[in-house]
């Protein structure tokens, strides 16, 4: 059996650590039941890193791991948010970890 997540009655493909196999398959919305899977609800905060990760991703076709997440946003985002205690607040799991998952992309680099 493959594992799944299900986003308005459709199953989509996901391996064994629960990222999607096809990354045309992402929406919000299965950003949103991945969450809630994981007992969260995806704020404003959360969007602004899931949508510059997949910026990220568009640009340099790789997820960054989370050092490189975290001075990247710093610079976008200002230092605040640049930081690895605000991102664990947002994504508890792993920031560049969950936070990739979310946004249907694959496991970051460098990433246990």
């Amino acid at each position: 059996m493959t594992a799944a997540v299900a986003v308005k009655g459709k199953d989509l493909e996901v391996d064994e650590e629960g990222y999607l196999v096809k990354l045309s398959d992402w929406s919000e919305d299965v950003g949103k039941a991945m969450a809630a899977e994981d007992g969260l609800v995806l704020t404003p905060n959360h969007w602004e890193v899931i949508n510059f990760l997949r910026e990220y991703y568009d640009e340099f076709q790789i997820a960054p791991a989370i050092r490189v997440l975290t001075k990247a946003i710093g610079k976008k985002l200002g230092p605040e948010k640049g930081s690895t205690k605000y991102l664990y607040e947002l994504f508890p799991y792993g920031p560049a970890k969950q936070a990739c998952r979310y946004a249907g992309l694959p496991k970051p680099t460098g990433c246990i």
